[in-house]
């Protein structure tokens, strides 16, 4: 079964995750001493202590188990209604806990019966008012969200409209460049950016690995058409390539980026390697370049493609995932990373060529 982009996890996916379970315990250890401390306590507080920190931890507990079963089912439903449900979970974990604790401490007598009765009902409370203060925050929380995706995709637009002309005009020229002198290639190549043109112009905002490689490829392949035994390439792929999806266009500006301010500046031309590494919880698209020996002029040239695909991967993967750079021994060297499960299902890739 492919892994599920990062982009689709639903927000209950927060509450398996080691740092919000070690939360949840502290604060139901925080909530049993406040219960504790309260003044006109006439049970022995030590032992009230102790009660009131289990049934709220079996409380925590069941609220999350009862979530956990309905995952699958509340994958698809918006943020907010799994909130009011998450509410609900933790009302009806509440009452559960509360009659099994009454029918396994009443024989031992611990609490009396008038004691645990007002202790349910404080404990009711609580859940409640906890409930509901949580469910607030995370709407204003999911509102204050959806304004800043909101803000993002407008500012992704805006360095997508800077980015795609500057290929498909390059391109262009190459292919008036070819039309006479070779017009079998400039055929090849108009095909070629045809798929680049539908690529540019989709309203997808993801596409499979896959398919992102074959459009790098396809433009590296006409800049190799315009710059002939200038331009080096060379791939290193896996055998099957991984089913996760990506950005559109975020490997193919990297390697436009290696063209443009690592290939033409130089004189002898250079190399361009595209490597894909699928670790155990990361996958790697390394893209990199020689550069010419004015490296410090052509430096600052990387930085508009770089922006667009930084912040769409960031975007994709709600900041699990990023964009790395650097520059050591001659060669620029951009780097996509995502989370990934390398256990599972992946798609027949190309096998590693040297061009």
């Amino acid at each position: 079964m492919p892994p599920r982009s990062p982009a689709l996890l639903s927000p209950l996916d927060t509450l398996w995750q080691a740092r919000t379970l070690i939360w949840i315990l502290l604060t139901g250890e925080a909530l049993a001493a406040v219960l504790t401390a309260a003044p006109g306590l006439e049970a022995d507080r030590l032992t009230y202590f102790g009660v009131a920190s289990l049934v709220i931890q079996w409380i925590a507990l069941a609220s999350l188990g009862l979530l956990y079963m309905l995952r699958a089912r509340l994958a698809g439903m918006r943020p907010p209604v799994v909130a009011q449900i998450g509410l609900g979970a933790l009302l009806l974990s509440t009452w559960i806990v509360l009659g099994a604790g009454w029918l396994a401490l009443r024989g031992l007598a611990l609490v009396p019966d008038e004691g645990w009765m007002r202790f349910s009902l404080q404990v009711t409370a609580i859940s409640l008012i906890v409930g509901l203060l949580g469910l607030g925050a995370f709407q204003a929380q999911w509102r204050a969200k959806q304004l800043a995706v909101n803000a993002e995709h407008s500012k992704l637009q805006a360095l997508q409209a800077r980015i795609r002309p500057h290929f498909l005009f390059n391109t262009l020229n190459t292919g008036i460049s070819l039309l006479h002198a070779k017009p079998d290639t400039a055929e090849r190549l108009l095909l070629d950016l045809s798929d680049l043109f539908r690529a540019a112009l989709s309203t997808r905002d993801t596409i499979p690995l896959a398919e992102e490689l074959s459009l790098a490829r396809r433009y590296l392949e006409i800049e190799q058409l315009r710059l002939g035994d200038r331009l080096r390439l060379t791939w290193e792929l896996p055998d099957t390539l991984p089913d996760v999806r990506v950005p559109t266009l975020s490997v193919q500006p990297l390697a436009e980026n290696a063209i443009r301010h690592g290939i033409e500046p130089s004189t002898g031309g250079g190399e361009v390697s595209i490597r894909v590494e699928v670790g155990p919880t990361e996958l790697l698209v390394s893209v990199a370049n020689t550069l010419p020996s004015d490296s410090v002029r052509v430096a600052t040239g990387h930085q508009v493609g770089l922006s667009s695909v930084r912040a769409r991967i960031h975007a994709l993967t709600q900041g699990l995932g990023g964009v790395s750079i650097k520059t050591t021994d001659g060669r620029y060297l951009a780097t996509i990373r995502m989370p990934y499960d390398a256990s599972a299902t992946s798609s027949p890739g190309p096998q590693v060529t040297t061009r």
